[in-house]
């Protein structure tokens, strides 16, 4: 089953779309890392987790491509440190 995010490397950021609005997690690549660098999630959605499912498929696809993460964006370093299953591909 997929977390339904999607990597768009051409806007440098994955996004999760629900029901026509989109969380996004904004990133830069620098070298075989993916710097994580700010989070969005609309107004709308705030309190149902879908910054969680948003970080969790961000990770999913980080881990699947071969990459590191490094969290810089303050909800991303708070949701890995949480989730200690994606220590392996986090750096930094």
């Amino acid at each position: 089953m997929g977390t339904g995010v999607v990597d768009c490397p051409d806007q440098n950021r994955f996004e999760l779309d629900i029901g026509g609005e989109l969380a996004l997690a904004y990133y830069k690549l620098d070298g075989d890392r993916v710097v994580l660098t700010h989070t969005e999630v609309p107004q709308a959605l705030s309190g149902q987790g879908i910054g969680s499912r948003l970080a969790k498929g961000v990770f999913e696809q980080i881990r699947a491509s071969g990459r590191k993460a490094v969290p810089r964006c303050s909800f991303m370093a708070g949701w890995v440190s949480r989730h200690p299953e994606y220590d392996d591909i986090v750096v930094g």
